[in-house]
């Protein structure tokens, strides 16, 4: 019998929670990364797309947008939690449906995707090859797959200098193992590489996507950063003179990017394209 995805539970609970808590500053911070998602996947009137991770919805309902009446779009996300928000968004669009599932093991109805995409939503699976194996079965032949992900922690400082920070102060965590599920789990090409086509995708091209992520008014940003990502649950666990030493140090680090349009940092990611044949 097969386990259950452990990061199931993250996502229904604790960490869905907090997305959607945060959803409107994460959704506009990431906007910026959707512009290059949708240009190169380039979705067709009439063309089904799978969104892989969908979230709040945001990319899905654009992609809706884009395949037209004629075309259909199914967001999944392992979060029920998360896709009440978007099921709220979007109850107006005929061609859009969201699906709670597991997509590294859900059964997708093979042959039917023209696109299968995901906006940092593929991070996550626990035995990935086997995962995207299960997404290329619900691709038609012809079809494609785009997604974004993120590049290495170094090269991101929005949220690997406010860890940083905070790690001056508080017990450094194990260094995570990086074949496990998480937001830098595919930020080795060579990996991804090898992922894809043990998968059986071709035709895998990586593109490197650096944007400036506007995380927004100082204050709300940094509180923000102290509820979201490495910090958040060490914060939470910390003694309080403790933690608010590491809030300190992370606002000294974060004040740097401030600017008059808001709190700017450098983003790194991974635009993956690859064919179904």
């Amino acid at each position: 019998m097969r386990e259950e995805n452990p990061e199931a539970a993250y996502w229904n609970e604790t960490g869905g929670e907090r997305w959607v808590e945060n959803i409107d500053r994460l959704e506009t911070m990431l906007a910026v990364m959707n512009r290059h998602l949708l240009e190169r996947a380039a979705p067709q009137v009439g063309e089904r797309v799978l969104d892989i991770g969908c979230g709040g919805g945001v990319t899905s309902a654009a992609f809706a947008d884009a395949v037209g009446a004629s075309g259909h779009v199914d967001g999944a996300d392992i979060s029920a939690v998360i896709l009440d928000v978007a099921r709220a968004r979007y109850a107006d669009r005929g061609n859009l449906n969201f699906i709670t599932a597991d997509a590294g093991v859900h059964p997708f109805t093979p042959g039917t995707c023209d696109l299968i995409t995901s906006r940092f939503g593929v991070m996550f699976f626990p035995e990935p090859t086997n995962a995207f194996a299960n997404l290329l079965r619900a691709g038609r032949s012809g079809g494609r797959l785009v997604f974004l992900c993120w590049r290495s922690l170094p090269e991101n400082p929005w949220m690997g200098e406010p860890a940083a920070a905070a790690f001056s102060v508080l017990p450094r965590p194990e260094k995570p193992d990086p074949d496990a599920p998480g937001p830098f789990s595919l930020a080795d090409p060579e990996k991804i590489q090898r992922i894809l086509d043990a998968a059986g995708f071709r035709d895998i091209t990586l593109t490197p996507i650096d944007e400036m992520l506007n995380l927004g008014e100082f204050a709300a940003a940094l509180d923000f950063m102290t509820k979201m990502g490495p910090t958040a649950e060490p914060l939470k666990e910390a003694p309080p003179e403790l933690r608010d030493a590491a809030i300190e140090a992370m606002r000294a680090a974060m004040a740097a990017r401030v600017t008059p349009e808001g709190l700017i940092m450098p983003a790194a990611t991974w635009l993956v394209e690859a064919s179904i044949a």
